[in-house]
């Protein structure tokens, strides 16, 4: 985690400038890379607080630092992708996301928590078996839970044939582009 410090760091000092009751969108590189996040969401006051590299493992970690003090209206999280690009496996992305959800029940209990599947990107295809598998326990755990909600973005994301669509990521293959940001703001 030290290697994220300097970044949750200056994030902590942004969050500390916004009003409280924002909703806010957190997570790895997938949520700090979406730069026209409020432009896509005009009807609220969001709050990005996304921090590159990221994952749901440091997420639950940095949850009292940075989401308890912005006093959110709702928490849109995204994580786990890098959690099982760093060979974690599904249950222990899994175990990251209870041990969140209990910090959002302890602390947050009556706001929304939104979690946006694990994304199938070209540059995790190889992967893919573990993504379904985490989201699947993910979404499992979440149909338990109260003011909790799982979105599941993965057929929207897939061609016809099941492959991860090229035209919605940047040349990396792991980033979204503006179509794919536009595709995760209609759903």
């Amino acid at each position: 985690m030290d290697s994220l410090e300097e970044e949750v760091r200056q994030l902590e000092h942004t969050l500390a400038q916004y009003p409280p009751h924002t909703v806010v969108f957190y997570g790895s590189s997938t949520v700090r890379l979406w730069t026209r996040l409020a432009q896509a969401f005009p009807q609220v006051q969001v709050l990005n607080a996304g921090f590159g590299g990221s994952t749901l493992e440091a997420c639950g970690w940095y949850f009292e630092r940075l989401i308890v003090p912005a006093q959110p209206r709702a928490v849109i999280l995204y994580a786990g992708d890098n959690d099982l690009g760093n060979d974690r496996k599904p249950e222990e992305v899994y175990l990251f996301f209870c041990a969140l959800a209990d910090k959002m029940q302890r602390h947050l209990p009556n706001v929304p928590l939104i979690y946006v599947s694990i994304k199938p990107s070209p540059a995790r295809w190889a992967i893919i078996t573990q993504i379904r598998a985490a989201n699947t326990f993910i979404a499992a755990e979440i149909s338990r839970l109260p003011n909790t909600t799982f979105i599941d973005l993965t057929d929207a994301m897939l061609t016809p044939d099941g492959q991860p669509r090229p035209d919605l990521f940047e040349v990396d293959g792991l980033h979204l582009n503006p179509v794919g940001y536009a595709l995760w703001q209609k759903l």
